[in-house]
Protein backbone atom coordinates (compact mmCIF):
# COMPACT_ATOMS: atom_id res chain seq x y z
CA UNK A 1 0.00 0.00 0.00
CA UNK A 2 1.25 3.22 -0.94
CA UNK A 3 1.70 6.00 1.19
CA UNK A 4 -0.85 8.34 0.02
CA UNK A 5 -3.11 5.49 0.62
CA UNK A 6 -2.18 4.47 3.70
CA UNK A 7 -2.33 8.07 5.52
CA UNK A 8 -6.00 8.24 6.22
CA UNK A 9 -5.76 4.58 7.71
CA UNK A 10 -2.78 5.95 9.77
CA UNK A 11 -4.79 8.72 11.11
CA UNK A 12 -7.48 6.69 11.93
CA UNK A 13 -4.94 3.79 13.71
CA UNK A 14 -3.45 6.47 15.73
CA UNK A 15 -6.50 6.59 18.38
CA UNK A 16 -7.97 3.47 17.42
CA UNK A 17 -5.22 1.39 18.76
CA UNK A 18 -3.98 3.03 21.59
CA UNK A 19 -7.83 2.82 22.41
CA UNK A 20 -8.13 -0.45 22.23
CA UNK A 21 -4.53 -1.15 24.42
CA UNK A 22 -6.06 1.31 26.82
CA UNK A 23 -9.40 -0.63 27.64
CA UNK A 24 -7.04 -3.50 28.69
CA UNK A 25 -4.89 -1.29 31.50
CA UNK A 26 -5.43 -1.99 35.25
CA UNK A 27 -6.56 1.48 36.44
CA UNK A 28 -3.41 1.61 38.82
CA UNK A 29 -1.39 2.21 35.19
CA UNK A 30 -2.32 5.76 35.57
CA UNK A 31 1.52 6.78 33.77
CA UNK A 32 0.92 4.26 31.06
CA UNK A 33 -2.41 5.39 30.64
CA UNK A 34 -1.50 9.06 30.15
CA UNK A 35 1.53 8.55 27.95
CA UNK A 36 -0.73 6.47 25.25
CA UNK A 37 -3.34 9.15 25.35
CA UNK A 38 -1.04 12.19 25.09
CA UNK A 39 1.05 10.09 22.18
CA UNK A 40 -1.91 9.10 20.36
CA UNK A 41 -3.39 12.61 20.36
CA UNK A 42 -0.02 14.42 19.48
CA UNK A 43 0.83 11.31 16.77
CA UNK A 44 -2.76 12.15 15.13
CA UNK A 45 -2.46 16.09 15.05
CA UNK A 46 1.49 15.48 13.30
CA UNK A 47 -0.24 13.16 10.76
CA UNK A 48 -3.14 15.42 10.22
CA UNK A 49 -0.86 17.92 9.54
CA UNK A 50 1.36 16.19 7.32
CA UNK A 51 -2.10 15.51 5.24
CA UNK A 52 -3.38 19.40 5.13
CA UNK A 53 0.23 20.24 3.50
CA UNK A 54 -0.54 17.79 1.14
CA UNK A 55 -3.82 18.19 0.37
CA UNK A 56 -2.96 22.45 -0.01
CA UNK A 57 -0.03 21.32 -2.47
CA UNK A 58 -2.33 19.10 -4.72
CA UNK A 59 -1.57 15.42 -3.20
CA UNK A 60 -4.36 13.09 -2.99
CA UNK A 61 -5.02 10.94 -0.13
CA UNK A 62 -7.48 7.80 -0.59
CA UNK A 63 -7.62 4.41 0.74
CA UNK A 64 -10.32 2.01 -0.94
CA UNK A 65 -11.56 -1.08 0.20
CA UNK A 66 -14.39 -3.52 -1.59
CA UNK A 67 -17.25 -4.21 1.02
CA UNK A 68 -19.63 -5.79 -0.98
CA UNK A 69 -19.86 -6.02 -5.01
CA UNK A 70 -20.21 -2.02 -5.78
CA UNK A 71 -19.77 -1.02 -2.28
CA UNK A 72 -16.17 0.06 -1.18
CA UNK A 73 -14.95 1.65 2.11
CA UNK A 74 -13.74 4.93 1.20
CA UNK A 75 -11.09 7.32 3.27
CA UNK A 76 -10.55 10.57 1.09
CA UNK A 77 -8.64 13.61 2.20
CA UNK A 78 -10.28 16.56 0.77
CA UNK A 79 -10.32 20.35 1.68
CA UNK A 80 -13.84 19.71 3.49
CA UNK A 81 -12.43 16.76 5.17
CA UNK A 82 -9.83 18.36 6.40
CA UNK A 83 -11.52 21.20 7.86
CA UNK A 84 -13.28 18.72 10.24
CA UNK A 85 -10.23 16.48 10.69
CA UNK A 86 -8.18 19.65 11.88
CA UNK A 87 -10.74 20.67 14.47
CA UNK A 88 -11.11 16.55 15.42
CA UNK A 89 -7.24 16.28 16.04
CA UNK A 90 -6.58 19.70 17.98
CA UNK A 91 -9.48 19.71 20.27
CA UNK A 92 -8.54 16.28 20.81
CA UNK A 93 -5.57 16.83 22.55
CA UNK A 94 -6.83 19.76 24.24
CA UNK A 95 -9.82 17.75 25.93
CA UNK A 96 -7.27 14.88 26.39
CA UNK A 97 -5.31 17.04 28.83
CA UNK A 98 -8.16 18.28 30.47
CA UNK A 99 -9.77 15.10 31.25
CA UNK A 100 -7.20 13.33 32.84
CA UNK A 101 -6.71 16.71 35.33
CA UNK A 102 -10.54 16.22 35.35
CA UNK A 103 -10.83 12.53 36.48
CA UNK A 104 -7.99 12.46 38.59
CA UNK A 105 -9.02 9.71 41.07
CA UNK A 106 -12.03 8.86 39.24
CA UNK A 107 -13.10 5.06 38.93
CA UNK A 108 -13.32 3.14 35.79
CA UNK A 109 -10.75 5.39 33.99
CA UNK A 110 -9.30 2.87 31.68
CA UNK A 111 -12.91 2.34 30.15
CA UNK A 112 -13.71 6.17 29.90
CA UNK A 113 -10.50 6.57 28.13
CA UNK A 114 -10.95 3.23 25.59
CA UNK A 115 -14.51 4.73 24.72
CA UNK A 116 -13.14 8.28 24.56
CA UNK A 117 -10.15 7.45 21.87
CA UNK A 118 -13.05 5.26 20.02
CA UNK A 119 -15.25 8.16 19.78
CA UNK A 120 -12.63 10.15 18.62
CA UNK A 121 -11.72 7.58 16.15
CA UNK A 122 -15.24 7.14 14.87
CA UNK A 123 -15.62 11.02 14.62
CA UNK A 124 -12.31 11.18 11.95
CA UNK A 125 -13.74 8.33 9.89
CA UNK A 126 -16.72 10.45 10.03
CA UNK A 127 -14.69 13.12 8.84
CA UNK A 128 -13.02 11.29 5.98
CA UNK A 129 -15.45 9.05 4.55
CA UNK A 130 -15.39 9.49 0.67
CA UNK A 131 -18.93 8.19 -0.17
CA UNK A 132 -22.35 7.77 2.10
CA UNK A 133 -21.76 4.21 2.97
CA UNK A 134 -18.92 4.79 4.61
CA UNK A 135 -20.04 8.10 6.58
CA UNK A 136 -23.16 5.74 7.73
CA UNK A 137 -20.85 2.90 8.74
CA UNK A 138 -18.45 5.63 11.23
CA UNK A 139 -21.67 7.76 11.89
CA UNK A 140 -23.62 4.60 13.67
CA UNK A 141 -20.28 3.67 15.53
CA UNK A 142 -19.80 7.09 16.94
CA UNK A 143 -23.47 6.42 18.41
CA UNK A 144 -22.11 3.56 19.86
CA UNK A 145 -19.17 4.55 21.13
CA UNK A 146 -20.72 7.88 22.22
CA UNK A 147 -22.98 5.74 24.78
CA UNK A 148 -20.71 4.21 27.55
CA UNK A 149 -19.71 8.16 27.63
CA UNK A 150 -22.53 9.51 28.40
CA UNK A 151 -23.60 6.82 31.10
CA UNK A 152 -19.79 6.63 32.62
CA UNK A 153 -21.14 7.58 36.46
CA UNK A 154 -23.61 4.69 36.37
CA UNK A 155 -26.46 6.81 37.77
CA UNK A 156 -30.37 6.44 37.02
CA UNK A 157 -30.30 10.02 35.82
CA UNK A 158 -27.27 9.62 33.38
CA UNK A 159 -28.67 5.79 32.07
CA UNK A 160 -32.23 7.81 31.15
CA UNK A 161 -30.20 10.04 29.38
CA UNK A 162 -28.30 7.32 27.37
CA UNK A 163 -31.74 5.54 26.59
CA UNK A 164 -32.90 8.78 25.02
CA UNK A 165 -29.76 9.53 23.40
CA UNK A 166 -29.98 5.66 21.97
CA UNK A 167 -33.36 6.04 21.09
CA UNK A 168 -32.79 9.25 19.03
CA UNK A 169 -29.49 8.24 17.38
CA UNK A 170 -30.91 4.46 16.05
CA UNK A 171 -33.89 6.17 14.58
CA UNK A 172 -31.90 8.79 12.83
CA UNK A 173 -29.66 6.26 11.84
CA UNK A 174 -32.91 4.15 10.61
CA UNK A 175 -33.33 7.32 8.59
CA UNK A 176 -29.81 7.95 7.00
CA UNK A 177 -29.95 4.32 6.04
CA UNK A 178 -33.20 3.92 4.42
CA UNK A 179 -32.15 7.02 2.31
CA UNK A 180 -28.62 5.89 1.47
CA UNK A 181 -30.01 2.54 0.53
CA UNK A 182 -32.61 4.17 -2.11
CA UNK A 183 -30.36 6.57 -2.96
CA UNK A 184 -28.09 3.86 -4.49
CA UNK A 185 -30.60 1.44 -5.89
CA UNK A 186 -31.39 4.83 -8.10
CA UNK A 187 -27.86 5.98 -8.61
CA UNK A 188 -25.37 3.26 -8.17
CA UNK A 189 -22.78 5.13 -6.44
CA UNK A 190 -22.56 6.82 -3.50
CA UNK A 191 -19.20 8.06 -3.97
CA UNK A 192 -18.77 12.11 -2.63
CA UNK A 193 -18.22 14.51 -5.47
CA UNK A 194 -18.04 18.02 -5.56
CA UNK A 195 -20.89 19.65 -7.11
CA UNK A 196 -22.38 16.51 -6.74
CA UNK A 197 -23.33 13.67 -8.59
CA UNK A 198 -27.65 13.63 -9.02
CA UNK A 199 -28.21 16.38 -11.32
CA UNK A 200 -28.19 14.21 -14.56
CA UNK A 201 -30.85 11.99 -13.65
CA UNK A 202 -34.05 12.14 -15.25
CA UNK A 203 -36.38 14.73 -13.71
CA UNK A 204 -38.94 11.45 -13.15
CA UNK A 205 -37.08 10.84 -10.67
CA UNK A 206 -37.39 14.39 -8.97
CA UNK A 207 -39.52 13.41 -6.40
CA UNK A 208 -37.78 10.74 -5.23
CA UNK A 209 -34.78 12.83 -4.65
CA UNK A 210 -37.01 15.72 -2.69
CA UNK A 211 -37.74 12.45 -0.37
CA UNK A 212 -34.63 10.76 -0.27
CA UNK A 213 -33.36 14.16 0.87
CA UNK A 214 -36.14 14.50 3.63
CA UNK A 215 -34.75 11.14 5.11
CA UNK A 216 -30.87 11.89 4.88
CA UNK A 217 -31.34 15.34 6.70
CA UNK A 218 -34.10 14.08 9.17
CA UNK A 219 -31.21 11.22 9.53
CA UNK A 220 -28.42 13.70 10.33
CA UNK A 221 -30.70 16.15 11.95
CA UNK A 222 -30.84 14.36 14.86
CA UNK A 223 -27.36 14.66 15.63
CA UNK A 224 -27.16 18.27 14.53
CA UNK A 225 -29.71 18.65 16.90
CA UNK A 226 -31.94 20.25 14.26
CA UNK A 227 -35.81 21.30 15.93
CA UNK A 228 -37.31 19.11 17.14
CA UNK A 229 -35.03 16.40 16.70
CA UNK A 230 -33.10 18.08 19.82
CA UNK A 231 -34.31 16.30 22.43
CA UNK A 232 -31.35 14.23 23.70
CA UNK A 233 -28.56 16.91 23.93
CA UNK A 234 -30.11 18.52 27.07
CA UNK A 235 -30.25 15.29 28.53
CA UNK A 236 -26.92 14.42 27.67
CA UNK A 237 -25.26 17.06 30.00
CA UNK A 238 -25.51 15.06 32.80
CA UNK A 239 -22.19 13.52 31.35
CA UNK A 240 -18.95 14.68 32.89
CA UNK A 241 -17.37 18.05 31.37
CA UNK A 242 -14.71 16.39 29.03
CA UNK A 243 -18.01 14.54 27.65
CA UNK A 244 -19.95 17.08 27.08
CA UNK A 245 -17.39 19.38 25.50
CA UNK A 246 -16.46 16.18 23.12
CA UNK A 247 -20.23 16.25 22.55
CA UNK A 248 -20.61 19.56 21.80
CA UNK A 249 -17.43 20.63 20.27
CA UNK A 250 -15.53 17.65 18.40
CA UNK A 251 -17.89 14.61 17.74
CA UNK A 252 -21.63 13.75 17.89
CA UNK A 253 -23.39 17.75 16.99
CA UNK A 254 -20.29 18.12 14.69
CA UNK A 255 -20.74 15.29 13.11
CA UNK A 256 -24.23 16.20 12.04
CA UNK A 257 -23.54 19.56 10.77
CA UNK A 258 -20.68 18.24 8.42
CA UNK A 259 -23.09 15.49 6.94
CA UNK A 260 -25.72 18.00 5.89
CA UNK A 261 -22.70 20.11 4.23
CA UNK A 262 -21.96 16.59 2.74
CA UNK A 263 -25.00 15.69 1.31
CA UNK A 264 -25.93 19.00 0.35
CA UNK A 265 -22.59 19.86 -1.61
CA UNK A 266 -21.12 16.34 -2.69
CA UNK A 267 -24.29 14.58 -3.13
CA UNK A 268 -26.93 16.56 -4.40
CA UNK A 269 -24.86 19.42 -5.37
CA UNK A 270 -25.90 23.29 -4.02
CA UNK A 271 -27.27 24.03 -7.45
CA UNK A 272 -29.37 21.20 -7.82
CA UNK A 273 -30.79 21.07 -4.43
CA UNK A 274 -31.99 24.53 -4.36
CA UNK A 275 -33.63 23.91 -7.99
CA UNK A 276 -35.34 20.80 -6.16
CA UNK A 277 -36.71 23.46 -3.58
CA UNK A 278 -35.06 21.63 -0.74
CA UNK A 279 -32.71 24.36 0.26
CA UNK A 280 -35.27 27.48 1.47
CA UNK A 281 -37.06 24.71 3.77
CA UNK A 282 -33.48 23.62 5.62
CA UNK A 283 -33.22 27.33 5.51
CA UNK A 284 -36.41 27.71 7.46
CA UNK A 285 -36.11 24.84 9.86
CA UNK A 286 -31.83 25.98 10.99
CA UNK A 287 -33.74 29.35 11.33
CA UNK A 288 -36.45 28.56 13.86
CA UNK A 289 -33.85 26.13 15.92
CA UNK A 290 -31.62 29.02 16.15
CA UNK A 291 -34.50 31.27 17.33
CA UNK A 292 -35.61 28.22 19.38
CA UNK A 293 -32.32 27.22 20.73
CA UNK A 294 -31.60 31.29 22.33
CA UNK A 295 -35.14 31.16 23.39
CA UNK A 296 -34.83 28.22 25.81
CA UNK A 297 -31.03 29.15 27.19
CA UNK A 298 -32.42 32.32 28.26
CA UNK A 299 -34.52 30.48 31.05
CA UNK A 300 -31.76 28.17 32.12
CA UNK A 301 -30.50 28.12 35.68
CA UNK A 302 -28.44 25.18 34.94
CA UNK A 303 -25.11 26.33 33.63
CA UNK A 304 -24.61 23.47 31.41
CA UNK A 305 -28.33 23.31 30.42
CA UNK A 306 -28.09 26.98 29.19
CA UNK A 307 -25.06 26.20 27.37
CA UNK A 308 -26.73 22.91 25.97
CA UNK A 309 -29.29 24.74 24.35
CA UNK A 310 -27.00 27.29 23.14
CA UNK A 311 -25.82 24.67 21.43
CA UNK A 312 -28.77 23.81 19.55
CA UNK A 313 -28.63 27.46 18.57
CA UNK A 314 -25.50 27.49 17.66
CA UNK A 315 -24.99 24.58 15.31
CA UNK A 316 -27.82 25.52 13.12
CA UNK A 317 -25.60 28.78 11.86
CA UNK A 318 -23.54 26.27 10.36
CA UNK A 319 -26.62 25.06 8.61
CA UNK A 320 -28.08 28.34 7.52
CA UNK A 321 -25.03 29.17 6.14
CA UNK A 322 -25.50 25.74 3.87
CA UNK A 323 -28.67 26.42 3.03
CA UNK A 324 -28.60 29.92 1.90
CA UNK A 325 -27.09 29.05 -1.65
CA UNK A 326 -24.44 31.08 -2.24
CA UNK A 327 -21.15 31.22 -1.67
CA UNK A 328 -20.54 33.60 0.97
CA UNK A 329 -23.04 32.21 3.05
CA UNK A 330 -21.46 29.14 2.21
CA UNK A 331 -18.15 30.52 3.69
CA UNK A 332 -19.82 31.82 6.98
CA UNK A 333 -21.55 28.23 7.55
CA UNK A 334 -18.09 26.45 7.01
CA UNK A 335 -15.93 28.84 9.34
CA UNK A 336 -18.76 28.80 11.72
CA UNK A 337 -18.09 25.00 11.71
CA UNK A 338 -14.48 25.38 13.55
CA UNK A 339 -15.16 28.53 15.45
CA UNK A 340 -18.35 27.23 17.09
CA UNK A 341 -15.96 24.41 18.58
CA UNK A 342 -13.05 26.40 19.88
CA UNK A 343 -15.52 29.00 21.48
CA UNK A 344 -17.99 25.87 23.36
CA UNK A 345 -15.34 23.97 24.33
CA UNK A 346 -14.01 26.89 26.11
CA UNK A 347 -17.10 27.53 27.58
CA UNK A 348 -17.40 23.72 28.22
CA UNK A 349 -13.86 23.98 29.76
CA UNK A 350 -14.55 26.27 32.58
CA UNK A 351 -18.23 24.93 32.94
CA UNK A 352 -16.37 21.93 34.31
CA UNK A 353 -14.09 23.79 36.44
CA UNK A 354 -16.40 25.56 38.59
CA UNK A 355 -18.30 22.55 39.15
CA UNK A 356 -14.83 20.92 39.94
CA UNK A 357 -13.42 23.85 41.82
CA UNK A 358 -16.49 25.35 44.03
CA UNK A 359 -19.40 23.02 43.08
CA UNK A 360 -21.44 25.29 41.34
CA UNK A 361 -23.78 23.88 38.44
CA UNK A 362 -26.12 26.77 38.35
CA UNK A 363 -26.08 29.87 36.84
CA UNK A 364 -27.62 31.57 40.53
CA UNK A 365 -24.31 30.33 42.46
CA UNK A 366 -21.78 32.34 40.12
CA UNK A 367 -21.95 35.49 42.05
CA UNK A 368 -18.55 36.52 42.00
CA UNK A 369 -16.81 33.78 40.77
CA UNK A 370 -14.40 35.81 38.40
CA UNK A 371 -12.88 37.01 41.98
CA UNK A 372 -12.53 33.53 43.29
CA UNK A 373 -11.50 32.22 39.75
CA UNK A 374 -10.30 34.70 37.39
CA UNK A 375 -8.84 33.21 34.55
CA UNK A 376 -11.29 30.62 34.41
CA UNK A 377 -13.79 33.68 34.15
CA UNK A 378 -11.52 35.64 31.72
CA UNK A 379 -11.48 32.45 29.39
CA UNK A 380 -15.31 32.32 29.97
CA UNK A 381 -15.65 35.41 29.34
CA UNK A 382 -14.06 35.45 25.75
CA UNK A 383 -15.71 32.69 24.60
CA UNK A 384 -19.45 34.21 25.44
CA UNK A 385 -18.46 37.14 23.97
CA UNK A 386 -17.12 35.14 20.57
CA UNK A 387 -20.78 33.63 20.68
CA UNK A 388 -22.36 37.02 21.06
CA UNK A 389 -20.46 37.99 18.36
CA UNK A 390 -18.55 40.61 19.09
CA UNK A 391 -15.17 41.67 17.41
CA UNK A 392 -12.65 40.77 16.78
CA UNK A 393 -13.20 37.05 17.83
CA UNK A 394 -13.98 34.30 16.13
CA UNK A 395 -17.88 34.59 15.97
CA UNK A 396 -17.88 38.03 14.23
CA UNK A 397 -16.07 36.31 11.54
CA UNK A 398 -19.11 33.71 11.11
CA UNK A 399 -21.90 35.80 11.34
CA UNK A 400 -20.31 38.43 9.24
CA UNK A 401 -19.82 36.53 6.31
CA UNK A 402 -23.15 34.70 7.17
CA UNK A 403 -24.94 38.35 7.26
CA UNK A 404 -23.43 39.52 3.78
CA UNK A 405 -24.26 35.73 2.18
CA UNK A 406 -27.82 36.55 3.03
CA UNK A 407 -28.10 40.02 1.75
CA UNK A 408 -25.80 38.55 -1.77
CA UNK A 409 -28.34 36.21 -1.86
CA UNK A 410 -31.65 38.15 -1.94
CA UNK A 411 -32.33 36.74 1.46
CA UNK A 412 -32.45 39.31 3.87
CA UNK A 413 -34.73 37.94 6.39
CA UNK A 414 -31.57 36.02 8.02
CA UNK A 415 -30.06 39.06 8.27
CA UNK A 416 -32.80 39.45 11.07
CA UNK A 417 -32.91 36.12 12.50
CA UNK A 418 -28.92 36.41 13.00
CA UNK A 419 -29.07 40.08 14.82
CA UNK A 420 -32.40 38.22 16.86
CA UNK A 421 -30.11 35.62 17.98
CA UNK A 422 -27.06 37.66 18.79
CA UNK A 423 -29.14 39.52 21.07
CA UNK A 424 -30.05 36.73 22.67
CA UNK A 425 -26.81 35.38 23.02
CA UNK A 426 -26.65 38.78 24.98
CA UNK A 427 -29.54 37.97 26.54
CA UNK A 428 -28.12 34.75 28.06
CA UNK A 429 -24.30 35.25 28.56
CA UNK A 430 -24.16 39.11 29.64
CA UNK A 431 -26.10 38.31 33.03
CA UNK A 432 -23.41 35.20 33.71
CA UNK A 433 -20.43 37.58 33.16
CA UNK A 434 -22.23 40.44 34.86
CA UNK A 435 -22.92 38.36 38.04
CA UNK A 436 -19.50 36.30 37.94
CA UNK A 437 -17.26 39.65 37.64
CA UNK A 438 -19.30 42.85 39.65
CA UNK A 439 -21.39 40.76 42.26
CA UNK A 440 -20.44 40.08 45.65
CA UNK A 441 -19.07 36.83 46.03
CA UNK A 442 -20.84 34.25 48.87
CA UNK A 443 -19.39 33.94 51.96
CA UNK A 444 -18.78 29.74 51.35
CA UNK A 445 -18.76 28.30 47.93
CA UNK A 446 -21.24 24.81 47.54
CA UNK A 447 -18.56 22.22 47.69
CA UNK A 448 -15.00 24.09 47.40
CA UNK A 449 -12.02 22.20 47.08
CA UNK A 450 -8.08 24.12 47.58
CA UNK A 451 -5.34 23.95 44.98
CA UNK A 452 -3.24 26.05 47.11
CA UNK A 453 -2.42 29.08 45.63
CA UNK A 454 -4.07 28.10 41.88
CA UNK A 455 -7.18 28.64 41.50
CA UNK A 456 -7.69 25.16 40.03
CA UNK A 457 -5.43 22.39 38.87
CA UNK A 458 -3.06 22.94 36.10
CA UNK A 459 -4.91 20.43 33.40
CA UNK A 460 -8.07 21.42 33.62
CA UNK A 461 -7.20 25.74 33.81
CA UNK A 462 -4.69 25.33 30.91
CA UNK A 463 -7.03 23.51 27.96
CA UNK A 464 -9.68 26.26 28.59
CA UNK A 465 -7.22 29.35 28.33
CA UNK A 466 -5.77 27.84 25.11
CA UNK A 467 -8.65 27.61 23.35
CA UNK A 468 -9.73 31.14 24.29
CA UNK A 469 -6.65 32.40 22.67
CA UNK A 470 -7.52 30.26 19.91
CA UNK A 471 -11.08 31.99 19.96
CA UNK A 472 -9.14 35.47 19.61
CA UNK A 473 -6.53 34.47 17.25
CA UNK A 474 -8.79 32.71 14.91
CA UNK A 475 -10.79 36.40 14.76
CA UNK A 476 -7.58 38.47 14.50
CA UNK A 477 -5.66 35.91 12.00
CA UNK A 478 -8.56 35.01 10.30
CA UNK A 479 -7.21 36.07 7.18
CA UNK A 480 -4.07 34.32 7.55
CA UNK A 481 -2.76 31.12 5.25
CA UNK A 482 -4.49 27.56 6.29
CA UNK A 483 -6.85 29.80 8.58
CA UNK A 484 -10.28 27.97 8.86
CA UNK A 485 -11.99 30.60 6.50
CA UNK A 486 -9.13 30.76 3.95
CA UNK A 487 -9.49 27.15 4.02
CA UNK A 488 -13.57 27.63 4.12
CA UNK A 489 -12.57 29.91 0.53
CA UNK A 490 -11.02 27.38 -0.84
CA UNK A 491 -14.11 24.54 -0.37
CA UNK A 492 -16.29 27.42 -1.40
CA UNK A 493 -14.48 27.52 -4.66
CA UNK A 494 -14.36 23.92 -5.28
CA UNK A 495 -18.18 23.54 -4.76
CA UNK A 496 -19.51 26.40 -6.90
CA UNK A 497 -17.12 26.46 -9.96
CA UNK A 498 -17.90 23.90 -12.79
Amino acid sequence: MSWAAGLPLLVLASSLLPGLVIFFLPEERVATRTALNLAGAILKLVLVGVMVWGVFHGHHYETRLPLLPGLDLLLRADPLSILFVVLSSILWLVTTVYAIGYLEGSPNRSRFFGFFSLCVTATVGVALAGNLITFLLFYELLTLVTYPLIVHRGTEVARRAGRIYLTYSVAGGALLLLGTVWLHTLTGTLDFTARGFLSGLDETHHTALIVIFILLIGGLGVKAALVPLHGWLPQAMVASAPVSALLHAVAVVKAGAFGIARVVYDVYGIQFAATLGVTLPLAIVAAVTIIYGSMRALFQDDLKRRLAFSTVSQISYIVLGIAVVGPIATIGGLVHLVHQGVMKITLFFCAGNLAETLGIHKVSEMNGVGRRMPWTMAAFTIGAFGMIGLPPLAGFISKWYLGLGALDGGQAWVVFILAGSSLLNAGYFLPILYAAWFKAPPDNWPAERSFGRRETAWALLAPPLVTAFLTLALGLLASAPFSPLQWAHLITRLEYTP
